[in-house]
């Protein structure tokens, strides 16, 4: 042997000394033998840079896909927690105030002490805390104040420390120091919109009305101020510091008062405790930074949290700031429990994907180390016979792959760190390790197996490993179905994630034992037929290359789990969308709505929105929850009534999925005839009654006999309502009660754009679209339910996992040709020889990978939706659809499809690109060199 085979002792004397020099010859030193890595490199490169990229790719997918999940937990844990506002993500702390020591270095030296124990646990928001401390309201006696029912309005006072940052003047001066006896006027600074809408000026002395202690207060308005931005989370808890509220009292029947606050100074605050009468405290607003919070700390944030609301950091505090009554509470930890809890529903659905990638990458590295030990087995068994060991060829191999899998495994887990930055590293490290080891053990690993002594054949061993394949996905599908998915918090569910990759390996080998018989009989059927190309390509299908009775299972394995876990994450997607399409029409009544909530619709306003673009149907519908049923068994109920045209109302009411019925049951009745009863659709809560004497008595003073024809369940008029609900046929109603006048709500079906319908409406009614009309479409309720984080994440990690399992099986089919490659060759040199023309030739290529692609495309089909139909009860959608559904998942045709014949198109592509460009130049090779077999 030469080359990089030979060793020391090849080239010495079986004495164990050099040779001697041919006689005539000058004595020269033998050359040291050539290092086996670098020869072995230059001597194939391309398989060197091929096994490099493959590495790459694989610890690339490995190293991004945890740190995609981190990051998008991390946005989608902080997006839910901003959504929810300062109100439910700070922490409130209240005291009563300290009187005759009351101050304003004491509320700020407080917060001192309650901002130095937040950290390390958690962070305060870069808006900062609001602090201060309030009097409650008192009604004021003024005469000509604005009073809505005769109530007069009613006034608290506040002091916040950092106001004066937040508004600025715009007429008078800030509150300086009160008067120097007891009843003069505390002077106070009002918001220019409430003083507008109370009647205040300024320099008026507001005076309160005589209280429990049978006392009169004052307070003087020096100034009047404006928010520099009233939308800012300071102002979250303080609106009436902005602008008058309007209260309702609590009697029967309520009447409506204006309600504001005022700003007092930091001298005022000894005399805050008069006008509150009580209802005084020192409050600090602490908001929690939540752009800082880390989903994989989550629970040491809780534990910082509790103990700050009532563990050890509540009771230093207490101590600390000398306030034996501070009160610490917050909404926190409930946010934070929907927040895991929403995170563990959504994980083992994006959890899925990767996996899948998992296993398809894990078959291909099996199939390239497969065509490698086929290649290098006569080298292999050659250095085996002349003397090197099994160990040391071992290696060797693995020297080899470290020059190649390690600098591009490197390379690989830099790259994904520095486009996918995150704090966490462990699953990234533990990923890329685990894909670096897989590369760089696959063939030293195979070529250890190679020279292993071979042992007699055992098809018993294939047959119990099936079997026990088998009984482990029995196992986890029963499992699930039994217990459903694992409950949050206890972390991703394995089962659940090794349920659909089984049944995909389960068919595998089931497909591997039926489709050498099914393709053979195939075969013998083209065999038949006056053409060769068919029986031979289905022939060579039908048994293996290179020797092999069967072809290798390995790549129809890839096929099979690329195919099911995409279809089955195709399938929950498809699903989430209809769900959240479903939801969205529920809550819209429809597409589009226009509603009055006060008032009715202009016939301009309905006419414009039935014009516009998409809008396939309309109807217009008038609805009242102020109607009286006569007739029932408590003599009389408050029900609501939908009045609206029959066709049209069915129509909506079938595509919105709620309250279907037939339009032909409101057809009968005499219109507007003395006595004549009016056709109805009744709720179920009403069936159980004597419908006979059913009889309606509407706000506006019309009376309606009714014929119940039939029962309803819901209307979309009323989606979500829990009341008592009456469908009526409009064309009967407005004949029999000509008072009904405009209707107040609209309702169509198409993809109606909202920016259009609000543009519409603003047309039809410029002065008061804004505040009497209300529009919503069900295309903007989709895109509000869809902007979740958390589901926008798993829908872009499943994507990226199914092209990544796309590759990786194409790549798998790859090597399955190139590995035939040889054989494949041989035998059509021959056959050019007789005749073959190139045509026939990629012809034959194309006829031999046909089972394997369809064969995977159908079973990979089957397999999704068999795991869909056995795993898809235990699942539940609500976390990705953005709102409650039932739980379940329904098997859908179509993204099946689309994954198993997409994949086996991608297949059949790179079949004929790979015999097109390869195919012509190993056949001439061949019949240049002859058959050397």
């Amino acid at each position: 042997m030469t080359g990089p085979a030979a060793t020391d002792a090849e080239r010495r004397a079986p004495g164990g000394t050099t040779p001697p020099a041919p006689a005539g010859s000058a004595p020269h030193a033998v050359p040291p033998p050539a290092p086996w890595v670098r020869t072995r490199l230059r001597a194939t490169p391309l398989s060197a840079l091929l096994g490099a990229a493959l590495a790459f790719v694989a610890v690339l997918l490995s190293a991004a896909l945890p740190r995609a999940m981190d990051r998008g937990t991390d946005q989608a844990l902080r997006s839910f927690l901003e959504a929810r506002g300062p109100a439910q993500t700070s922490l409130y702390v209240t005291a009563r105030p300290r009187y005759g020591e009351e101050s304003a270095k004491n509320l700020d030296e407080v917060l001192g002490t309650l901002l130095s124990r937040t950290a390390p646990g958690f962070a305060v928001a870069p808006d900062g805390p609001v602090h201060g401390s309030s009097a409650g309201a008192r009604p004021l006696g003024n005469r000509g104040l604005a009073a809505p029912d005769g109530v007069p309005p009613q006034l608290g006072l506040h002091h916040l420390r950092t106001a004066s940052g937040h508004v600025r003047l715009v007429e008078g001066h800030w509150p300086g120091a009160p008067g120097p006896t007891a009843g003069s006027p505390i002077p106070v600074a009002l918001s220019q919109s409430a003083a507008k809408t109370i009647g205040i000026r300024v320099g008026m002395v507001l005076e309160t009305t005589t209280g429990r202690d049978l006392t009169t207060m004052k307070a003087q308005v020096v100034g009047l101020y404006s928010a520099n931005d009233e939308a800012e989370d300071y102002w979250t808890d303080y609106t009436c510091l902005l602008r008058a509220c309007l209260n309702m009292t609590t009697t029967q029947p309520p009447s409506a008062f204006w309600r504001t606050e005022a700003l007092v100074g930091a001298e005022a605050l000894g005399r805050l405790p008069e006008w509150g009468e009580g209802d005084n405290r020192d409050f600090w607003r602490i908001p929690v930074a939540t752009g800082t919070l880390r989903a994989d700390q989550l629970p040491s944030t809780v534990k910082a949290v509790a103990s700050y609301l009532g563990g050890p950091t509540a009771t230093r505090l207490t101590a600390e700031t000398g306030r034996s009554d501070l009160r610490l509470t917050s909404r926190l930890p409930e946010q934070f429990a929907l927040a895991e809890a929403r995170r563990q529903a959504a994980a083992p659905l994006a959890a899925m994907g990767p996996a899948g990638v998992a296993g398809v990458a894990f078959v291909v590295f099996c199939l390239a180390a497969g065509l490698t030990g086929d290649r290098r087995e006569a080298e292999l068994r050659l250095l085996l016979a002349r003397g090197g060991s099994r160990a040391g060829i071992v290696r060797r191999l693995l020297a080899e792959n470290a020059v190649t899998v390690l600098p591009a495994a490197a390379l690989a887990a830099v790259l994904a760190v520095v486009l996918l930055p995150t704090p966490r590293s462990a699953a990234t490290v533990l990923a890329a390790s685990a894909a670096t080891l897989l590369a760089l053990l696959a063939v030293p690993v195979r070529a250890f197996v190679l020279l292993s002594p071979k042992r007699p054949p055992g098809p018993r061993r294939r047959l119990v490993a099936e079997l026990l394949a088998l009984a482990a996905t029995a196992a986890a599908v029963f499992e699930v179905r039994s217990r459903g998915v694992a409950p949050a918090g206890a972390g991703v569910d394995p089962l659940l994630i090794a349920a659909p990759l089984l049944l995909a390996l389960c068919g595998g080998l089931l497909l591997a034992r039926l489709q050498p018989a099914l393709v053979g009989a195939l075969a013998r059927a083209a065999g038949r037929g006056p053409g060769l190309i068919g029986f031979l390509g289905l022939a060579r299908a039908a048994r293996g290359t290179g020797g092999r009775a069967r072809p290798s299972v390995l790549p129809l394995i890839a096929m099979l789990l690329a195919v099911t876990t995409g279809g089955f994450g195709a399938t929950v997607l498809a699903s989430v969308a209809d769900a959240r399409s479903g939801a969205a029409r529920a809550t819209v009544g429809g597409d589009a709505q226009v509603s009055a909530p006060n008032g009715t619709l202009p016939e301009a306003l309905t006419k414009a929105a039935a014009a516009l673009p998409g809008v396939r149907s309309s109807v217009k519908v008038w609805s009242d929850d102020n109607v009286f049923l006569y007739g029932t068994k408590a003599g009389s109920t408050q029900i609501s009534v939908v009045v609206a045209d029959p066709v049209e109302y069915a129509r909506l009411s079938a595509a919105a999925g709620i309250g279907r019925f037939d339009p032909a049951l409101l057809a009968a009745g005499a219109a507007g005839t003395s006595g004549a009863k009016v056709p109805a659709l009744i709720s179920r809560d009403l069936a159980e009654d004597d419908t006979s004497g059913f009889q309606l008595r509407l706000d506006n003073g019309g009376e309606l006999k009714l014929a119940v024809v039939g029962v309803v369940d819901g209307t979309p008029a009323r989606p979500g309502a829990k009341s008592t609900t009456v469908v009526l046929p409009a064309p009967q109603v407005l004949a029999a009660v000509p008072q009904m006048g405009l209707p107040n709500t609209w309702l169509a079906l198409g993809p109606v754009d909202q920016h259009r319908l609000e543009e519409a409406v603003r047309s039809a009614d410029p002065a008061g679209a804004q505040e009497r009309y209300r529009v919503q479409t069900s295309s903007a309720v989709v895109a509000e339910l869809g902007s979740d984080p958390l589901q926008r994440s798993a829908e872009r990690l499943f994507w990226a996992s199914l092209a990544g399992a796309a590759g990786f099986a194409l790549l798998a089919v790859l090597l399955t040709l190139v590995r035939a490659a040889p054989d494949r060759a041989a035998l059509l040199a021959r056959l050019r020889t007789m005749g073959l023309r190139p045509r026939q030739g990629i012809l034959l290529i194309l006829v031999e990978s046909v089972p394997l692609a369809l064969s995977a495309a159908l079973g990979g089909a089957l397999l999704a939706a068999g795991a869909v139909a056995l795993l898809g009860p235990a699942l539940d959608l609500s976390t990705l659809v953005g709102t409650r559904v039932p739980t379940g998942l329904q098997v859908l045709v179509t993204p099946v499809l689309t994954q198993a014949l997409g994949l086996a198109a991608l297949v059949a592509g790179a079949v004929l690109a790979e015999a097109a460009i390869s195919g012509r130049r190993q056949i001439t090779t061949e019949l240049r060199a002859g058959d050397q077999r």
